[in-house]
């Protein structure tokens, strides 16, 4: 155990970022904007639903003697050209105008958002139908339809508006279809299938979470044009007579623009303070929802990090023949012509085989018909309570191997023969369904990339916490009391701050600690291991290489791990499997392929091994003025 002191750090200003998770709605009214946009709105919609009730008189009646008639005591707002109260009318239209509206807004975003969803999330023949829909759709002109409906259907405002919504939906479709696209192949979506949630929770939560912005601020101009078109068709008198709305109000007013022009007031402030509403407030929005934190600064007395204050770091690499490492690619293996590990015997088996692996090959089809397989037949197995190293270069095939066992080959690539056994049940033929009882449960996964497997949308917590409750059914306190012990477990200094934090708030090595407590907090009796240290500073890797082997032996799990490292194959495993261009070129416990490697590219990569021999000579001055 090797300690690296950090001298004391004067004071001065630092910045601590820390979660200020306000509701969205006080933060809108801390924004001009959004109050006085919010207000208005609000208005209207108590307007809408009361309107009818507290008009002074029946928006319908007609009365002869007081048409055109001015403001009065009577009419507060004064009569229309028909004699009808323009107050009653006015309050009466509100309802109806914005109900019409609403109409085309929900259909659109539930023909669009949903369909968008669907399509761009699992792709295949769902997206090439609800694509050449979309822009069938898309060609047909608007108003010749809906003057087509109303004279099929007769001059229904309901009617017109639910049509509208309609060919309104491919603005949501195509909005969500692409945001959808670019987040699916993210990896922290595959990491939310690994911790066993449905697709439909991942993309009611996770998926949808990306695109919500978006939407908003969408809906808001999709109702601006429905109310728009909406008064258009009434104020071309295409609408229902008996029935008051902005638009047919635009019309009597313009008839009587040059005997009674305030006429043309009303109607008018309506529909460009709503719309002008609408747009304003969607923009406020969107802004308070792609801000997540609020960056407040204060005064430290020492170095402070998104997880707490640091005075002292302290690194376990490992040891070799009772000493300690301080760097895992200069273990000092080779002596002569052989290999020998300086370390402790492997750890003893179990000849109990809880993942079998045979003739498994891995291919992609190709756009032109073809297809290319990467991984060409390959058989291993990985015994309970058993480390397993699966070592190779960048392109060798691992990665693509152990996600064949994981079930998530990316898009195009699937298991084109062998079969993968897990504890007894077959997974390379079976569906997705029983894969998701396996991820999550008794397949746990660490990722090479812990930023990226995030989601940098909702709190660290949130995201420990979910598995726990779908998963395993655990009750809200009992899952937070558990993520939080986790935490703990695997050296978080401070597990409650980093439970409220985001993801962007944590450095590199706390968040590789965060997935792999996400990992282990089911009890899985598998660990796969894709390069979990690839992504880390040499002295992080070696704390994260402790703690796995300390949670390993704790637990028992069985592990794959994923590498191209020898360093970390002597450290943790007890089997190493050596993989090239998608094949197993050697397999066996690791002392003897350290020992006695026998294929040349096992040797290669053994020869690759930083030894104990005399370091590089200083650079002559000649070399260095060069």
């Amino acid at each position: 155990m090797t300690a690296i002191d950090v001298p004391p750090v004067p004071s001065s200003p630092a910045v601590a970022i820390a979660p200020v998770r306000v509701h969205l709605w006080r933060r809108l009214m801390r924004r001009p904007l959004g109050i006085v946009s919010a207000a208005f709105l609000a208005l209207v919609a108590v307007i809408a639903v009361l309107g009818p009730v507290i008009a002074p008189q029946d928006p319908n009646y007609a009365d002869i003697r007081s048409v055109l008639a001015g403001p009065s005591a009577a009419h507060i707002l004064g009569t229309d050209g028909s004699g009808r109260d323009v107050l009653s009318r006015l309050l009466s239209a509100t309802q109806t105008s914005i109900a019409a509206a609403l109409i085309a807004v929900v259909v659109a975003i539930v023909l669009g958002v949903v369909s968008g969803l669907i399509a761009g999330y699992y792709q295949g023949w769902f997206n090439a139908a609800a694509t050449w829909v979309t822009e069938l759709n898309m060609a047909l002109p608007g108003i010749v339809v809906l003057l087509a409906a109303r004279a099929v259907l007769g001059p229904s405002v309901w009617i017109s508006m639910f049509i509208f919504g309609i060919l309104l939906a491919p603005a949501f479709f195509r909005l969500v279809y692409a945001a959808v696209t670019a987040v699916r192949g993210e990896l922290y979506v595959d990491a939310a299938r690994v911790s066993g949630l449905s697709d439909s929770r991942i993309i009611g939560r996770h998926v949808l979470a990306v695109v919500r912005a978006p939407i908003i601020i969408q809906a808001a101009i999709i109702a601006g044009i429905a109310i728009a078109i909406q008064s258009g068709l009434e104020f071309l008198g295409l609408g229902d007579v008996n029935v008051p709305t902005w638009g047919s109000m635009l019309t009597d007013g313009f008839k009587n623009i040059y005997k009674a022009p305030v006429l043309m007031i009303w109607p008018s402030l309506a529909i460009a303070l709503t719309c002008i509403a609408l747009t304003l407030l969607a923009n406020v929005m969107r802004d308070e929802l792609e801000r997540t934190v609020t960056v407040r600064r204060k005064r430290r007395r020492a170095v402070t990090t998104a997880t707490g204050s640091v005075a002292a770091v302290t690194t376990s690499v490992g040891t070799s023949g009772g000493e300690p490492i301080t760097d895992l690619d200069e273990l000092p293996v080779i002596e002569g012509a052989g290999v020998t590990i300086h370390r402790e015997d492997a750890r003893s088996k179990t000849s109990a085989k809880l993942l079998t692996v045979r003739d498994l090959t891995v291919g992609y089809d190709q756009p032109d018909g073809s297809h290319i397989e990467v991984v060409h037949g390959v058989s291993l197995d990985v015994r309970k309570g058993e480390v397993h190293g699966l070592i190779g270069e960048s392109g060798s095939g691992k990665t693509q191997t152990a996600f064949a066992v994981l079930g998530l080959l990316p898009r195009g690539g699937r298991v084109t023969g062998g079969s993968i056994s897990f504890d007894g049940t077959e997974l390379a033929d079976e569906s997705d369904r029983v894969y998701g009882a396996m991820r999550g449960k008794r397949i746990g996964y660490i990722p090479q990339e812990p930023m990226s497997n995030l989601d940098p949308s909702f709190t660290i917590g949130s995201q420990l916490v979910e598995p726990l409750r779908k998963t395993l059914g655990m009750s809200k306190k009992d899952a937070t009391d558990r993520a939080l012990h986790l935490l703990d477990r695997v050296g978080i200094p401070q597990p409650k701050r980093t439970f409220d934090a985001y993801p962007f708030e944590v450095s590199g090595g706390m968040a590789q600690r965060v997935l792999i407590a996400g990992a282990v907090s089911t009890d899985p009796d598998l660990i796969i291991a894709d390069e979990p240290t690839t992504a880390l500073d040499v002295t992080v890797q070696a704390e994260v290489l402790e703690l796995l082997r300390d949670l390993q032996a704790e637990r028992h799990m069985a592990m794959l791990l994923v590498t191209h490292n020898f360093g970390v194959v002597a450290d943790l495993c007890d089997r190493v499997t050596v993989m090239q261009n998608g094949l197993f070129v050697e397999q066996g416990p690791v002392r003897a392929i350290f020992n006695d490697a026998r294929h040349p590219y096992t040797q290669a990569l053994l020869d690759a091994i930083l030894d104990e021999g005399p370091a590089r000579p200083a650079l002559s001055s000649k070399e260095v003025g060069a």
